[in-house]
């Protein structure tokens, strides 16, 4: 058998190659890539901008974390439906309590008095509150973005509020995920979790557009802390 490539055969190898269809990228890639703007452009919002820069105050964090204590009760809520995928429905995740209790070691133990929600935080909380508990799509696009930022850049912010704002480890359990052993590992699982989902592509776009909108969310918070805080120096 004559396996020598001619040059007609190499001529046309190259061309179906060159025309075989790309694979599809994934779930997790789409998410990723529709929301990166929106990522970029939240995370450079001038309140957390100089919050991290060491500009503001403790008291500008405590009133940062009250806002997020809403968001987590609310996001928190949700009972865990038949049928759900694992990666939603995990306490290991959980973040309410370690604000309640930052929140107290702070000093802002009446923080739900001291500290009213923000309308902006109120439309977040309203959007969450609002999911249908079956709506897995829309729940996870929160969960993604709350989470998954927590166990990355979340960690920066801790170490950031600390050395700006003195601010102790029992003020900043919130970015502790103890039950955790391997946070790289967890978030590596997480996103190909998502690859594994069955979901089809109106649930894909829904899950794209509410994560769209979760980052909208925050960045709408970011502002309106940003109305109230003022540089230290």
């Amino acid at each position: 058998m004559n396996t020598e490539r001619t040059p007609e055969s190499s001529v046309a190898a190259r061309a179906s190659a060159e025309h075989a269809p790309l694979s599809a990228p994934t779930l997790h890639a789409r998410l990723r890539e529709s929301t990166a703007a929106q990522h970029r452009d939240t995370e450079s919002r001038s309140f957390i901008s100089a919050l991290m820069g060491g500009d503001l105050a403790l008291a500008d964090y405590v009133r940062y974390l009250a806002q997020y204590a809403y968001v987590y009760r609310a996001l928190e809520a949700r009972e865990a439906q038949p049928g759900d995928p694992a990666l939603v429905d995990d306490a290991r995740l959980h973040r309410f309590p370690a604000i309640a209790s930052d929140l107290i070691a702070l000093g802002a133990a009446d923080w739900e008095c001291a500290h009213l929600p923000l309308p902006a935080t109120a439309v977040y909380v309203d959007r969450l509150t609002s999911l249908a508990p079956t709506d897995v799509p829309r729940y996870l696009a929160h969960h993604y973005t709350r989470y998954l930022g927590d166990l990355s850049g979340g960690q920066a912010i801790a170490s950031l509020v600390a050395r700006h704002y003195g601010a102790t480890a029992d003020q900043l359990s919130f970015y502790r995920f103890e039950a955790i052993d391997n946070p790289a590992a967890f978030k590596r699982e997480y996103r190909e979790g998502i690859n594994t989902l069955d979901f089809d592509e109106a649930q894909a776009q829904a899950l794209i557009a509410e994560a769209q909108a979760a980052f909208d969310c925050n960045a709408a918070i970011f502002d309106e802390l940003g109305q109230a805080s003022a540089p230290v120096h």
